[in-house]
């Protein structure tokens, strides 16, 4: 199969598309959590859009910028950076868009300043993004969002701790660096409060299940008596149920306990009454 020049070029592009597409699928599908506690079930959803944030917990200018120690860290949430405006100026950015696209081949960027020049390294990647709550007695605080890139000398990882702020965006303003190439940083944003689902219940409880369990006993209780009856003694017919007899009696048996347990409590009763001897005034 041979392909014109513009035929091979709209082949790329297309590919491409369907690349990034799928890319943000599996990207949007780490951006969810569901946490049950307490009865109540709490969703976190970071990149649906609100009413003043379209785009969810994802920085509008395509990226967050935190400024620290003389390290600088560019990192978006849910989505790889998009730099529009005031890209990063280090060196060694080849694994993260290269020179001429630096930082947009990945989700975190950091840059340090070594004998004069500001290095970068790649320490997180979309497809790496992993989110749990931050207390697990107090969903209510928030999410965080850590992320990962393993490189050829180092692993590197961020945490974004996005807190729960109904009232709006604020931060990141600090930058802790927690390990050789791990970093940490609080995000204050709406996105990071969950939406609460009343959970009717706390399920079974003990009494069904060991009525489960009793059921499940005596079904296999009844399997294997029939399978013996049917090969070892060669019974066939409704006689081919263990203990026969006593099953068909069980009722009448119920009836009668039940039906004696009532006449002595009956009896009790009216003998109680009739211990009083009437008063004449």
């Amino acid at each position: 199969m041979v392909f014109r020049g513009d035929s091979l070029k709209w082949v790329i592009v297309t590919l491409t598309i369907l690349r990034r597409v799928m890319s943000f699928n599996s990207v949007s599908a780490n951006c969810h959590l569901s946490v049950i506690s307490d009865s109540k079930l709490y969703n976190y959803s970071l990149e649906s859009p609100m009413p003043l944030y379209p785009h969810g917990v994802q920085s509008e200018d395509g990226f967050y910028k935190v400024v620290g120690n003389k390290t600088v860290l560019w990192f978006q949430l849910c989505d790889g950076m998009i730099f529009n405006h005031d890209p990063p100026g280090c060196v060694d950015c080849w694994d993260c868009g290269g020179p001429s696209r630096c930082g947009m081949g990945c989700s975190a960027l950091v840059a340090t300043n070594i004998g004069g020049y500001d290095v970068c390294t790649t320490i997180g990647r979309a497809s790496s993004m992993d989110i749990n709550i931050i207390d697990k007695k107090n969903p209510n605080i928030g999410v965080i969002v850590r992320m990962s890139s393993s490189g050829l000398k180092l692993n590197c990882s961020l945490s974004v701790s996005v807190i729960c702020d109904p009232n709006g965006v604020q931060g990141p303003h600090s930058l802790e660096k927690t390990g050789t190439c791990d970093y940490a940083t609080v995000l204050k944003h709406p996105s990071g409060c969950a939406k609460i689902v009343h959970v009717q219940g706390k399920g079974w409880g003990w009494f069904v299940t060991f009525l489960i369990i009793i059921l499940c006993l005596f079904g296999v209780y009844l399997l294997a008596g029939t399978v013996y009856r049917y090969f070892s003694l060669g019974v066939r017919g409704i006689d081919i149920i263990p203990n026969l007899n006593f099953w068909t009696n069980l009722p009448h048996q119920t009836q009668s306990l039940s039906a004696s347990v009532l006449h002595k409590f009956r009896g009790s009763s009216q003998g109680h009454r009739s211990s009083y001897s009437p008063v004449n005034f």
